[in-house]
């Protein structure tokens, strides 16, 4: 056999080996990658070949990035001079798929680890690219201004829904302006644009569920609708629960039925991280969620010394000086038992820095909040006390019914702290003459007791309800992973540490499940709030407190302003007007 009839021969079985694993890439990942996939991972490498738009929302620890990982390396080595593009919100998430290429797969597979080029290969905090031999590479990128420029022919977005809509249409999607143009030396012009014609750039979009007043939700919609209304349609939509998992045998459920009985288990997280579903509030809620969401501009809370000292540097979180015209509002709602057997039942603190606007009104920040379950009165109320000075408040709003009542004893006496040795001063009721009755004489009336009514109830929760709808109260982000990861120092904390910095995201997250959860009946004209079985309505309950008492502030800080500018008016004597005419005469 002549040397020509051997590359011949040799070619003919390249084609018709990588036809084949093309149209079968789960079988390329047994034989080649030596990978024993489950049913679920094998249909999905399949769709990812056969789809112009692959959208997929999983479960948290499904393995999203695994698969993502291994469809990469058989489109790279099957398609030769691929250039494959992973983008995501922050680069450390979109280099996750990188290293499990190196650190999974690659020594799972010698076939594989012959396919990289190491010496150009680099997985680092400063660049990451996979080469291969043949061409082709995986290249990460941040979502932003810093990735135009580049130029892919496969578009990986790594948790979409937290990549700005704006930077997919005007920076990702543009990207994809080439084709694959593989060297067909035997092909004429018009063998070769058919051959192109029959390939397309593609777009794999990976996440995790959202809100449904979020642009991700609609995007899934689309997908999916697409697929319903054409078969022709080349597009491919799906959704993966936590029961996949547990069905495959990555997830036990013994575990998961430990994360549900934890005490800051939250069923709309469940629902969306572990459900796959995406999140709506329900018909005739009282509170919207896309009302509260666009008020989620507060990129870091404060945070007490107790956590910044952890990471001193840190200068975004750490408590600043008053401004003119600030004032600081602590509010809490007590309680004493414990939740692991009164699920309803937690002390909720939030921390409200009031700033006035140029137009004369007052925006809330909600800078700080944490919760204390069966922590006992005199506790309760030396941490109140700590805050309150800490954080240089104006005012306490307590929750003076029932067990508030011994926190606010116990507030209008002296407190000692056996930490510091500091002993915290005696404070008084101001907006109560028998509350105030029973602190001594001259304590700094800064205490605002709340002993809520049916009216009261009402009023603060359309106040609240109002204060989302017109932005006028402000929450922390909900990408706090980025935000915290900016911070100099944090990546050198342990994780006990960095979890107690991230409380204050957490109970935000927690305060938004509640109000979209609440439910209400109306009567007589007033509107009552509850919450569901299972449920909490305490973070709820103080920050409609703190608002309430924002709002009073703001209405007796506008009447003095009136009534100041009013009297001054009755006094000011204008200097006489002095015009000079061209007849040089003064008038």
């Amino acid at each position: 056999m002549t040397r020509a009839k051997v590359t011949d021969k040799t070619l003919d079985a390249v084609a018709w080996w990588a036809a084949y694993y093309r149209e079968n890439p789960h079988r390329f990942a047994k034989d080649i990658l030596n990978l024993d996939l489950r049913r679920f991972q094998k249909i999905l490498l399949v769709m990812m070949f056969r789809s112009k738009l692959f959208l997929m929302i999983a479960a948290r620890g499904i393995g999203k990035s695994f698969i993502a990982a291994i469809y990469i390396c058989i489109r790279a080595i099957l398609y030769p001079g691929t250039k494959i593009v992973i983008a995501s919100k922050t680069r450390g998430q979109s280099l996750n798929i990188l290293e499990k290429v190196m650190m999974e797969l690659v020594p799972n597979s010698p076939a594989l680890k012959m396919e990289i080029d190491e010496k150009l290969t680099k997985t680092n905090g400063t660049q990451a690219i996979l080469v291969f031999r043949n061409g082709s590479y995986a290249k990460v990128v941040t979502a932003g201004d810093s990735a135009r420029g580049n130029r892919a022919h496969i578009l990986i977005i790594d948790e979409y829904r937290l990549v700005d809509k704006d930077a997919i249409d005007t920076i990702l999607a543009r990207f994809l302006t080439n084709t694959r143009m593989p060297k067909y030396e035997e092909l004429t012009d018009a063998e070769r644009k058919e051959a192109l014609a029959k390939e397309e750039n593609m777009t794999l979009y990976l996440s995790s569920a959202w809100y449904q007043s979020h642009w991700s939700y609609e995007k899934m919609l689309s997908v999916f609708q697409g697929m319903l209304d054409d078969p022709s349609n080349e597009d491919f939509a799906c959704g993966l629960p936590y029961q996949v998992s547990m069905l495959e045998g990555l997830l036990r459920p013994a575990d998961v039925k430990k994360q549900m009985q934890e005490p800051d288990f939250s069923e709309v997280k469940w629902i969306m991280e572990m459900g796959a579903e995406f999140y709506g509030s329900a018909d005739g809620a009282f509170f919207d969620y896309s009302q509260i969401e666009k008020t989620r501009h507060l990129t870091y809370p404060y945070c007490p010394a107790s956590l910044t000292k952890y990471i001193p540097s840190a200068a975004q979180i750490r408590i600043p000086p008053k401004k003119n015209g600030e004032k600081r509002i602590l509010s809490a709602d007590i309680a004493l038992m414990a939740s692991g057997k009164y699920k309803n039942d937690a002390t909720a603190i939030f921390i409200n820095f009031v700033m006035p606007t140029k137009a004369g009104r007052y925006v809330s920040n909600i800078v700080y909040c944490d919760t204390m379950e069966g922590a006992h009165t005199e506790y309760q109320a030396l941490v109140i006390r700590r805050l309150f000075d800490e954080y240089q408040c104006d005012y306490i709003v307590l929750d003076c019914n029932g067990v508030g009542m011994s926190v606010y004893d116990r507030l209008a006496t002296d407190i000692p702290d056996n930490e510091t040795g500091e002993i915290y001063p005696a404070l008084s009721c101001c907006n109560n003459q028998e509350m105030a009755a029973r602190a001594p004489v001259g304590a700094p009336k800064v205490i605002w007791a709340i002993k809520a009514s049916a009216a009261f109830n009402s009023d603060a929760a359309f106040l609240l309800r109002e204060a989302f709808n017109s932005g006028r109260v402000r929450l922390l982000t909900e990408d706090y992973k980025a935000a915290l990861g900016e911070l100099r120092g944090y990546g050198s904390i342990d994780d006990v540490n960095k979890t107690k910095l991230q409380m204050p995201y957490i109970h935000t997250e927690l305060l938004i499940d509640e109000l979209i959860q609440l439910q209400f009946e109306e009567v007589n004209g007033k509107v009552k709030l509850f919450e569901r079985s299972g449920m909490r309505k305490d973070r709820y309950s103080s920050l409609s407190y703190n608002y309430y008492v924002a709002t009073q502030l703001e209405t007796k800080m506008r009447r003095r302003s009136e009534t100041g500018s009013s009297s001054k008016q009755q006094f000011i004597i204008r200097p006489p007007r002095s015009v000079i005419t061209k007849g040089g005469r003064f008038l």
